[in-house]
């Protein structure tokens, strides 16, 4: 079982209404019979409490604490206090009947009642005549009901008299006499009882009067925690909505941009390969005419024609071609940037944003609290704009705190370090002098609420005094405080373009990395894919080497006869100029060893047929 008797007090009045009877039980809801009291001090009837006690172990059932019993009974102790009230209370019966004729009488027939406390039952006054006329009834102590109380004092079962009370487990007299050193007056006993439950009783007022103001505080809590708590919700799916037609208004413009650079691009590429692809005819024709030009003309042709066709060649090959592509093929569109850029305003991510301390926006783990604004006499109007939450003010965060120190044991001199170090000292003096005066208002509050002293009103006027002061002071430094904003929002405000700059050209160095890494991809991907052809064109250079050679060797006679012809001429021996053979000397063979490196496989085995025929 676990407490839950009670529903939750909706308003003031169920406060009252709490207070049930102090003679009725929680559970049974009837007057208690043999009342138990838990180590809770909460009461109940035996017969509500047994059976709910498991391994000596009985939990409240209206606040859930546990009791230990003690016993085979599996009961707590019996509240001997209440059973007293029960039994000298005059509210206890609706209806009293007479012991000797059963005659009823009701609650508001009192008066008419008799009880006879040595027979210990209730008498009518007819009966009372009657059965109470005899002389051996004439010692017997009768009193009138309303004004009957029960004698609660226990008497000695064996003397019949009073037991001692000092020493409740002994016998009457011998018990008073070895213990009447300790005894004092009864009226005098009676009187400092009385003071001391005076004081209990004060202090549970005082308890009672704490308890109801703490249940008003709690539940104006509460209330405020159900409004920021739909606040709250209000303003996040204001927030959320907010973003999300944000972002889909940047997610528009985002697509549209990708659009835009996809056809630039594409276009860029597709009228680059459409000059390139109307270029490689122009070369085709070059190179094959080259080969057919050197296959054909002779000495005197060459000498003639080919300084022209070489002309032809090298203005073809300086004339402005783009075979690298003027732009890359990836779509940057900075999406993250821009989807944080137009959150900025939403989420208050701007580093020159104004800072406003707000009582229901502090933060996450901070209660929004109700807030309030300094208003002193004398105070400059820079203190208007002072807002303060929760108590009086904010107290520092260890975050803060332990941030101070590490930008302080940096050793970095710069102006916000500097003004770190001063306003450190001057917020332990300011926090110092507040301590004080938070000291002294504790101990005068102790004093006339505890103790009932009368306090001096010159000490409060000093007091009040000196807060003001406190407080004038605090409105100067944070005036202090705000005036070296601007300043330090333009350094702020450097070092964030200096981060962002960094951070700009940090990106740009991966992109150009990547960019560098897929050319070589493309390059190693190319070189795979011609490489058969160079195997081809080496092996066909091969076979072509030897005829190169005889050439060559043809070429040095030729020079060796000319030279031999020469010197005879000068000698005076002139030759007979013998007949031109064509063909004899080939130059185009050691061209089309040269000219392999750049012709198609396909092209060179045309032109090698074309020669041979």
């Amino acid at each position: 079982m676990s407490g839950g008797i009670f529903s939750p007090l909706e308003n003031l009045c169920d406060l009252d209404n709490a207070n049930c009877h102090p003679l009725v039980c929680f559970l049974c809801h009837e007057q208690y019979e043999h009342p138990c009291l838990l180590d809770c001090y909460h009461n109940f009837c035996a017969s509500c409490l047994r059976g709910r006690a498991i391994d000596s172990r009985l939990i409240c059932p209206l606040c859930g604490q546990q009791s230990i019993v003690k016993g085979n009974n599996g009961l707590p102790p019996e509240d001997r206090l209440l059973k007293f009230l029960l039994d000298s209370s005059g509210d206890c019966e609706e209806e009293v009947q007479c012991a000797n004729c059963d005659l009823e009488c009701k609650k508001q027939e009192m008066d008419t009642m008799y009880f006879c406390n040595t027979c210990n039952q209730p008498l009518c006054s007819k009966c009372r005549e009657e059965t109470h006329k005899a002389k051996m009834f004439s010692c017997h102590e009768i009193v009138s009901l309303t004004k009957h109380t029960k004698d609660i004092h226990k008497k000695c079962p064996l003397h019949e008299t009073l037991a001692n009370v000092t020493h409740s487990g002994s016998s009457g007299p011998p018990s008073f006499r070895e213990s009447r050193a300790h005894c004092i007056d009864i009226e005098t006993a009676y009187m400092q009882g009385c003071e001391k439950l005076d004081q209990a009783v004060m202090a549970v007022k005082e308890l009672q009067t704490s308890t109801r103001e703490a249940i008003v505080l709690l539940k104006a809590m509460i209330e405020e925690v159900r409004n920021s708590a739909d606040e709250e919700e209000t303003s996040i799916n204001s927030l959320f909505s907010n973003m999300q037609e944000k972002l889909a208004e940047r997610k528009k413009m985002l697509l549209k941009a990708v659009q835009s650079q996809y056809e630039e691009k594409e276009k860029a590429f597709k009228e680059q390969l459409s000059h390139l692809a109307s270029l490689l005819p122009t070369l085709q024709v070059h190179l094959v005419t080259c080969s057919a030009f050197l296959s054909s003309a002779n000495k005197a042709e060459f000498l003639d024609l080919g300084y022209q066709l070489m002309e032809r060649l090298q203005k073809i090959v300086k004339l402005p071609h783009r075979l690298r592509p003027t732009q890359t093929s990836k779509i940057n569109t900075e999406y993250r940037t821009e989807f944080a850029h137009c959150l900025e305003p939403l989420l208050l991510l701007n580093p020159r944003r104004s800072v406003v301390v707000n009582a229901g926006g502090i933060g996450p783990g901070m209660s929004g609290q109700c807030s309030k604004t300094l208003m002193v006499p004398g105070c400059p109007s820079s203190c208007d704009k002072m807002s303060i939450t929760g108590s009086i003010v904010r107290k520092p965060t260890m975050h803060r705190y332990i941030s101070t120190k590490v930008l302080l044991a940096e050793g970095g001199e710069t102006p916000f370090t500097e003004h770190c170090r001063n306003y450190e000292n001057m917020y332990r003096t300011l926090q110092t002098e507040i301590q004080i005066l938070k000291d002294q208002v504790q101990e005068l509050h102790r004093d006339l609420t505890k103790h009932h002293s009368l306090i001096k009103t010159e000490i409060m006027s000093e007091i009040l005094q000196k807060s003001l002061q406190v407080d004038v002071q605090i409105a100067s430094e944070y005036s202090s405080v705000e005036m070296m904003r601007s300043a330090f929002e333009e350094i702020w405000e450097e070092t964030y373009q200096r981060v962002a700059n960094e951070q700009e050209i940090y990106e740009a160095q991966l992109h150009d990395l990547l960019q560098l890494k897929q050319e070589n991809s493309c390059l190693t991907t190319i070189t795979k894919q011609i490489a058969p052809y160079v195997r081809s064109i080496a092996k066909v250079k091969e076979r072509l080497e030897p005829r190169a050679a005889g050439c060559y060797a043809l070429s040095r006679r030729e020079k060796a006869a000319d030279a031999a012809r020469r010197s005879l001429t000068q000698s005076g021996i002139t030759l007979p100029k013998a007949a031109h053979v064509p063909g004899l000397y080939r130059p185009s063979l050691l061209w089309d060893s040269e000219a392999a490196f750049i012709l198609p496989a396909w092209l060179f085995s045309q032109h090698r047929t074309q020669k041979a025929l």
